[in-house]
């Protein structure tokens, strides 16, 4: 008896995997709510992609889908007329000029539609959010560049003992935008130059451009340097 039953579980098995198999647009599950339908009608729409993937169906009659969903013909035709005046689904008209026939189908082509809307929006609004986020780090990198700017010249006022002219603040602006100096690296060039007694832009320029000449890149690096040169060595 149990031989029977796992034979008869096995062929029935085998029967709905050889049957055919019948796709749904994943968009259908993820935004059925957000059109507004009911789980009935998506249920009639899978029923109707069903039909036609699996049978080659494209107009089952209202029996065979209420046998498929367990409802009353009526109640398939008012969802069916719902679907229809919303704009998810249509009834075409077509003719088999071979075999001399015309026929209906269901086309689903105003479902599709929405949901591409929807896939699109869903694009549109990460794409703002990402831009969004992208804007704001942006922004955020922008004021502190800009604060470290103010303490940079906050420094260098402190050494020279005046406010900075504003080609003096463009000079400090272009060691670190466009030479790419570090920070640390500068305020070492300041350190250097009021050791020397040579508080001014050139002596600081010129002991920066020695530097990157023999590849000081870090306050390490400007620190051993500069105690070569001290000892006689470069």
């Amino acid at each position: 008896m149990e031989d029977t039953t796992s034979k008869a579980w096995l062929d029935g098995a085998a029967y709905g995997m050889t049957s055919g198999t019948a796709h749904l647009p994943y968009a259908l599950l993820r935004f059925y709510h957000q059109l507004g339908l009911s789980d009935a009608e998506v249920l009639l729409l899978i029923q109707l992609l069903g039909f036609r993937q699996a049978e080659f169906n494209e107009f089952p009659t209202l029996e065979e889908l209420a046998a498929r969903m367990g409802l009353a013909p009526e109640g398939i035709a008012r969802m069916l007329q719902r679907l229809m005046r919303d704009g998810y689904i249509a009834i075409d008209e077509h003719r088999d000029e071979e075999r001399d026939i015309q026929y209906e189908r269901y086309d689903l082509h105003g479902l599709y539609a929405k949901l591409a809307a929807c896939t699109a929006e869903e694009v549109a609004a990460f794409r703002a959010e990402q831009h969004s986020s992208n804007t704001a780090r942006q922004d955020s990198n922008s004021v502190q560049k800009e604060e470290e700017e103010r303490n940079m010249f906050s420094i260098f006022e402190k050494e020279f003992g005046r406010p900075l002219s504003p080609m003096e603040c463009e000079t400090i602006s272009g060691w670190l935008d466009q030479d790419r100096y570090q920070e640390e690296l500068i305020l070492m060039a300041l350190k250097e130059a009021v050791f020397a007694g040579k508080v001014h832009f050139r002596y600081i320029d010129r002991i920066l451009l020695e530097w990157s000449r023999n590849r000081v890149k870090t306050v390490q690096d400007a620190k051993a340097y500069t105690q070569r040169f001290r000892n006689g060595g470069r």
